[in-house]
């Protein structure tokens, strides 16, 4: 891991998007309305099924389907949507959208904060044993996983209701401090560079981030995030407890042998502010006093997510019983210690989780993480999905099997590089051709009438 290897600041692994949330029904010719099944590929967190979820009529049904490159994505996307699903009552609105974007974009959270993830935890274990066959909640859907990787959930899960530590890879408990864990990135990033670390973070916001469009980033919360990864502070408090959701293993070489190594490995150099903070239909947001902007990413942020759990609302469906409530109560008093002993014998779990939210018409499935190839050999997908969403880290990926299970009228859309601060501008814009180049090969060409958007590209079926 050398300063000088592209694109080694955004990690290899995605924990959010190098993008904003788009509704994805929205890029299109056409706009798909009734039953709507759409295919993302990478995404890495749930902004754009949050986004398009707002976007929908009410007469129309979203089916999601979602296919990670890891387990410890899919649990976080799990953890953010269980979030996303806490009724009002149960959490209010800014209680909601704080602890949603410590947990989204923070290494490190508040000791309260992390008690609420090893709640939720515990509820998730519940929801993913290989026992259920069928979906525990009617908007969250693992059962087409495979066992192994339910297991891996699970054995994720079970990690993260004990939020002060993390398992090693010799199998023993031993603790993880994010603040160490941070550093040895920082520091493998910028090699020789790390003596003068704030010239480097001054250069990435001022000549990157801010030129190409995000100068409401403010700088001194960047600075912030990069020196100890905590993007969103957003009350008075103590952030020093390790956010678990951000540790993950990665193999090493060492003298021959593969080595586990747990610690941070995603991104350190493009922010979490991209997926909710740099766009808003909020004019105000975006007001500018002496050529400086008087919001931040953080205030776009949580103005966003809030709009989004809003409209989440007004879809709510769900009556629950006076004894799911009660036992519900019950459970979220509970310490997650005791939830760690009691997490299979009690049947409250089942009652906590049916206490979500159930959004009319929306459903997420995840699938296999080796889906992707075998879809076309079901007759199910054939040309089933209405839009397909492609991330940056999986172009790779997107082969001429599309066009079985793409509509016929579907589209196609791709992350770009924008937002991968390690690419110089040439390789960038070398990025861009080789994914139109990757699409035509895979029977799409580009949809010319879309607006003009240099974060994502836009493709429609080639007419024949």
């Amino acid at each position: 891991m050398s300063a000088g290897r592209p694109s080694e600041g955004a990690g290899c692994i995605t924990w959010w998007g190098f993008s904003p949330a788009r509704d994805l029904l929205s890029t299109g010719p056409v706009r798909p309305e009734g039953e709507v099944n759409i295919l993302l590929v990478g995404s890495g967190d749930p902004r754009h099924i949050l986004k398009t979820t707002a976007g929908l009529q009410d007469k129309d049904s979203l089916h999601v389907w979602v296919i990670e490159n890891s387990m410890e994505v899919v649990a976080r996307q799990l953890l953010l949507l269980y979030l996303t699903l806490t009724p009002q009552e149960s959490m209010g609105l800014n209680e909601k959208t704080e602890v949603f974007l410590e947990v989204f974009g923070n290494s490190e959270v508040r000791s309260q904060t992390a008690d609420t993830l090893g709640c939720v935890a515990s509820q998730l274990s519940m929801s993913v044993t290989e026992t259920l066959d069928t979906a525990t909640h009617p908007c969250l859907d693992t059962t087409l996983l495979k066992f192994r990787e339910r297991d891996e959930l699970l054995r994720i899960f079970k990690r993260w209701m004990q939020p002060h530590s993390s398992s090693s890879s010799s199998g023993c408990s031993a603790p993880i401090l994010m603040s160490k864990a941070w550093d040895y990135r920082v520091r493998q990033h910028l090699g020789t560079r790390y003596d003068s670390k704030k010239g480097c973070f001054d250069w990435d916001i001022t000549m990157k981030l801010h030129e190409k469009g995000c100068r409401v980033i403010n700088k001194q919360q960047y600075f912030q995030w990069r020196e100890q990864g905590v993007a969103f502070e957003m009350r008075e408090g103590v952030y020093q407890t390790t956010n678990p959701t951000l540790l993950s293993s990665r193999v090493f070489s060492q003298k021959g042998n593969k080595v586990a190594v747990t610690g941070y490995w995603g991104d350190i150099v493009s922010s979490p502010y991209l997926s909710f903070g740099i766009e808003t239909d909020d004019e105000s947001l975006l007001e500018t006093q002496n050529g400086q902007h008087i919001k931040t990413a953080q205030d776009i942020s949580i103005s966003n997510v809030q709009a989004l759990f809003q409209s989440l609302y007004s879809r709510q469906g769900c009556s629950i019983t006076a004894q799911s409530n009660v036992e519900a109560e019950g459970s979220k008093e509970c310490d997650p210690k005791s939830i760690t002993l009691n997490v299979c014998m009690s049947p409250i779990f089942f009652f906590f989780f049916s206490d979500l939210m159930n959004l009319n018409g929306i459903s997420v499935t995840f699938l296999p993480l080796d889906s992707l190839n075998k879809l076309p050999e079901k007759q199910k997908y054939s040309h089933f999905f209405n839009a397909v969403y492609f991330s940056v880290s999986c172009v790779h990926q997107l082969g001429p099997m599309l066009r079985q299970i793409a509509a016929p009228d579907a589209v196609l859309i791709v992350e770009l590089a924008k937002f991968l601060l390690d690419l110089n501008t040439e390789q960038e814009k070398g990025f861009a051709k080789r994914v139109v180049d990757i699409a035509q090969e895979a029977g799409f060409e580009p949809w010319h009438e879309a607006k003009c958007d240099d974060v994502h590209v836009v493709f429609i079926p080639q007419r024949k």
